[in-house]
């Protein structure tokens, strides 16, 4: 039964119409894949003499357990933004002779060969072969050991999918979640309540007592099952022909009035990124990309680098750009509507722009606390803003007349290539490149104080010549208009 279903997914890619598009892509992310799967393993292999070397007076395996834990929520955390569910290929199958078990099973048993499901047992296989050669632990231990991480991190991938489709749709849930790692982070960080300290004792255990490893198996077991009877609750194709009646009265936007005639477009395009998963997937990535800085600003190997840069236009504009990039096409289901009515494109890209102004203040707003690093960081950054404001946005727009690829809002955002088409990797290069550029020639020249002069002089200048853009940026819509509009009809993206 798993050859017929696994002859229906392989003629499901060979006779796809996105088959190029899908095949390079594939390709793109084996060679990706073969370059980390070899990090992991170089990684596995140097760990135990790095180890030995910083620690001379622990042992190596000791040291592995007391931070397995952080690795462990960094795969789950990798896993939950990037891994995707098999479970959405599920309808083709619903039509087919086949056992709904089997289906399921087939489903489950898929998603252990994920690429992510390697990353652990490449990293740990070379640790662990090379502790059978200090004699530190008997073998039967570190077999016990071995057997206990390569059943978490099946755990990971079952928790993942299960967290996915319960969490992932439930908005309360998700931001308990972050507030439970938020809670253990603080509490780890204040040496009030060690995590990392106690799961480091329960590997030791598995060390001196290999049959724990047991218990890892048994929760392993317990998560298929827990998985398969939720997929099996809802294997009905009826389930996926009814629709939910929602009631969206609690969330207006009515506040959004006091923008004047742009107003009901940015009332339609707040209910869409709230009602919808992969814009409020969009949402939720950018706030996230609001802590950025702590990887650069701490460090001092970028202290006078482009990066600092490159950081404030990223994090002010995180929103505009993400959201932006994907303008008209976040309306494609309905744009052919839209161009059918009395409806000004100088009013339908000015709403779009005032959503990307709010934007990048509410991210200044929230990256303020940056100038706990120096104020110098804070005045980069609203330089920054203000030169998305001037320049970005209208670049954004402009690139836009080029996107002709529909979007489909009910999936989610992370590795999802709908909509991506050469636009958006093109726009990268003016959009972060440009202003890099400007910022790092003036402060080797000049100063940092000029530097930052520049670049928010050259965004006042860029908005306060708004309107002669958007008479540029209108005539690219117009001239492209029938293409989004063909395009736009493509269910195969």
């Amino acid at each position: 039964m798993f050859a017929k279903i696994i002859g229906l997914e392989i003629k499901s890619f060979i006779r796809s119409a996105s088959l190029e598009r899908d095949l390079s892509i594939k390709i793109f992310l084996g060679v990706f894949g073969i370059y980390l799967a070899v990090m992991m393993f170089i990684l596995g292999i140097t760990l135990h003499p790095i180890l030995q070397k910083q620690f001379p007076d622990s042992k190596p395996m000791f040291i592995v357990n007391k931070f397995i834990f952080i690795w462990f929520i960094f795969d789950f955390v990798i896993r939950f933004m990037m891994q995707k569910i098999p479970v959405l290929n599920i309808k083709p199958l619903l039509i087919q002779n086949i056992k709904r078990s089997a289906i399921v099973d087939f489903i489950l048993c898929k998603s252990i060969f994920s690429f992510f499901n390697l990353l652990t047992p490449l990293l740990i296989t070379p640790f662990v072969f090379l502790n059978f050669k200090t004699n530190d632990f008997t073998t039967i231990g570190l077999i016990g050991w071995l057997i206990n991480m390569y059943s978490i991190g099946l755990i990971m991938n079952f928790l993942n999918i299960l967290f996915q489709k319960k969490i992932m749709d439930n908005t309360r849930l998700f931001v308990a979640f972050l507030v439970l790692i938020a809670v253990f982070s603080g509490l780890e960080y204040l040496a009030v309540f060690s995590i990392t300290n106690l799961f480091g004792k329960l590997f030791n255990l598995i060390l001196y007592y290999p049959f724990l490893c047991l218990i890892s198996i048994g929760i392993l077991i317990v998560l298929y099952s827990v998985n398969k009877k939720n997929l099996m609750s809802n294997f009905y194709l009826d389930n996926y022909l009814k629709t939910d009646s929602q009631s969206y009265s609690e969330n207006n936007f009515s506040w959004v009035h006091r923008f004047g005639e742009v107003a009901p477009f940015m009332q339609l395009d707040l209910k869409l990124i709230w009602r919808n998963k992969r814009p409020k997937s969009t949402l939720y990535m950018c706030l996230f990309f609001a802590f950025y800085g702590l990887i650069f600003y701490q460090n001092d190997n970028f202290k006078d680098s482009a990066m600092l840069a490159f950081v404030g236009v990223f994090m002010t504009g995180i929103f505009a750009i993400n959201f932006g990039q994907f303008i008209p096409a976040w309306d494609s289901s309905y744009y052919p509507l839209m161009m059918t009515q009395n409806i000004p494109m100088k009013l339908y890209l000015k709403s779009k722009a005032t959503l990307m102004y709010f934007s990048i203040g509410i991210m200044t707003v929230l990256t303020s606390f940056y100038a706990y690093f120096g104020y110098d960081i804070l005045l980069l950054n609203i330089a920054c803003a203000i030169y998305n404001i001037g320049i970005n946005v209208p670049l954004i727009l402009r690139f836009g007349a080029n996107n002709r690829k529909r979007i489909d809002l009910g999936k989610s955002q992370f590795m999802n290539y709908q909509g991506t088409g050469a636009a958006q990797y093109l726009l990268a290069i003016p959009l972060v490149l440009a202003p890099c550029l400007i910022w790092f020639i003036f402060k080797l020249i000049f100063s940092f104080t000029i530097a930052i002069s520049v670049l928010a002089i050259i965004g006042i200048i860029g908005f306060f010549m708004k309107n002669y853009f958007y008479k540029s940026i209108i005539k690219s819509y117009q001239l492209r208009k029938y293409q989004a509009l063909y395009g736009f009809k493509e269910d195969n993206i």
